[in-house]
């Protein structure tokens, strides 16, 4: 099984989120009541859509984080799974976000994910045992 593959069983159990095709027309959705939440692309790849807010909320430790990757302007992060932890921040961050959908639904268009704009390289030792 795959980490992304990990990431969505663990969170289709939650009951705020649903599961269905991505609006990108790439890969499997999780979606709250409000809008889309995440999105998995590839058995490495996730865009999680945060909203404007959060994201400049938590600028800095997001752009500390070598499995987070920001586009200047998007509402969405994309993180790469390299190891169970990355699994585990991705888990605290659709907390965050499901919290920043509930509490600041958009007023703003729909927003396309990062989706084919980053290209992710793996990180010094990723996979090394």
């Amino acid at each position: 099984m795959t980490l992304a593959q990990r990431a969505l069983e663990r969170l289709q159990a939650w009951p705020d989120l649903t599961t269905g095709p991505a609006s990108c027309g790439t890969g499997r959705a999780l979606r709250s009541a409000h809008d889309e939440i995440v999105h998995f692309h590839s058995d490495r790849d996730v865009d999680l859509h945060l909203t404007r807010r959060a994201i400049q909320r938590f600028h800095y430790d997001l752009g500390a984080s070598t499995a987070i990757h920001l586009v200047p302007g998007s509402r969405w992060v994309t993180v790469h799974l390299d190891c169970d932890a990355d699994v585990d921040l991705l888990l605290s961050l659709v907390s965050i976000a499901l919290k920043a959908h509930q509490t600041w639904p958009s007023a703003e268009p729909r927003s396309e994910c990062n989706f084919h704009r980053v290209t992710v390289l793996p990180r010094n030792g990723a996979g090394e045992v």
